[in-house]
């Protein structure tokens, strides 16, 4: 039985819970929490920095949620065509993962880290309440910068289809960018978040993400 190591409020948790949901594949959800230090053991002995999420299948422990959807490639396929079959298509089906991931993801997570950096202004929950603006800032044009190369990008190319190792990557890191800085209103980008979260797989991480959206620091909006 696969087993996968997480968070359900995690981006990257879900970059590896999608696939396995699109395919309907078997597996169990071990949960990082104050009631599992088990599951956290394990993935600090695992990774090599300690990081989530990780699976395992049997004896094979693979780290890295682009890791863990090319393993499920190859390893569990389904009706979701994770990995392109066409050789060009595949390529840049991991050149957008790796764009999702470093540009949007990673500037989102800039913002997120600059609110946990605040060590002498904790808010509620734990969070903090006077994060560094500068790095906010910055990481917002950033963002910015990444939904104009998405957006020309979408407007001469088509998208591999759903499931793909792109949904995997850009319906986590577009669901919670947007919530730090507001995707363009009627762009083509708006529009592919919008059929992402529509996806069944995306949407089951959404909600069962839901009840701890008071956890997100810069506050999460009343939407979605």
């Amino acid at each position: 039985m696969l087993a996968l190591y997480g968070h359900l409020f995690s981006s990257y948790t879900w970059k590896a819970l999608i696939p396995l949901y699109a395919n309907g594949t078997e597996f169990e959800f071990r949960p990082l929490d104050g009631d599992h230090p088990e599951n956290s053991a394990f993935v600090a002995a695992a990774h090599p920095a300690g990081k989530f999420p990780v699976l395992t299948d049997g004896g094979v422990t693979v780290v890295e949620a682009t890791g863990i959807v090319e393993y499920l490639a190859v390893h569990h396929p389904g009706p979701a065509p994770l990995i392109p079959a066409e050789p060009a298509i595949a390529a840049t089906a991991r050149m957008l993962d790796h764009v999702f991931d470093n540009y949007v993801m990673g500037n989102l997570q800039r913002i997120v880290a600059a609110y946990f950096n605040d060590k002498d202004n904790p808010g509620a929950g734990g969070m903090r309440a006077h994060p560094d603006e500068v790095e906010i800032a910055a990481g917002k044009a950033r963002l910015r910068q990444a939904y104009a190369w998405l957006e020309r990008w979408l407007e001469g190319n088509r998208l591999p289809p759903h499931v793909s190792i792109v949904t995997c990557a850009a319906a986590p890191s577009l669901f919670y960018a947007d919530w730090v800085e507001r995707i363009p209103e009627g762009s083509r980008l708006a529009a592919l978040r919008a059929e992402l979260l529509a996806l069944p797989a995306v949407s089951r991480c959404v909600e069962d993400a839901r009840p701890m959206r008071g956890y997100f620091p810069p506050g999460a909006p009343d939407r979605d």
